[in-house]
C-alpha cells in the first residue's frame, strides 16, 4: 500500500497567538478522524518556526483532508493571523527504514 506525506513548513507571526494552540490540537484530531490518516508528526522551535508531517495511505485522503470544513476554517486563520509564511510539500514515501535503541 502507498504511504505519502504532507509537509507543512511555517514560520509563527508576531501577531495575536490566542487559540492557536486550541486550534493545532483540534486539527491533529479531526485529522486522526479521517479516512486514509496514519499518523502525524509535529515540532516548533522557540523562534517559532514549526514543521509537521501527517502521513496518508492515497493523495485522495489528503485532498479530502485539505477540504475539511473545520480544516479550511484553520486554514483561513493561520493565512489571517498564525504565520508569517508556509510551504506545504507533498511526497510519495518510496522506502522507509529505522533504528530504534532500547
Amino acid at each position: 500500500m502507498d504511504t505519502y506525506a504532507v509537509i507543512f513548513t511555517s514560520q509563527r507571526s508576531d501577531k495575536d497567538a490566542a487559540g492557536y494552540e486550541k486550534m493545532a490540537e483540534a486539527m491533529e484530531e479531526y485529522a486522526k478522524k479521517q479516512p486514509g490518516f496514519l499518523h502525524m508528526e509535529s515540532v516548533r522551535g522557540p523562534d517559532g518556526f514549526g514543521i509537521t508531517i501527517s502521513y496518508w495511505h492515497s493523495l485522495d485522503a489528503i485532498k479530502e483532508w485539505k477540504q475539511h470544513t473545520q480544516h479550511q476554517s484553520a486554514q483561513k486563520a493561520g493565512k489571517e493571523k498564525w504565520y508569517s509564511d508556509y510551504k506545504v510539500e507533498i511526497c510519495k514515501i518510496e522506502k522507509e527504514y529505522s533504528m530504534q535503541k532500547e
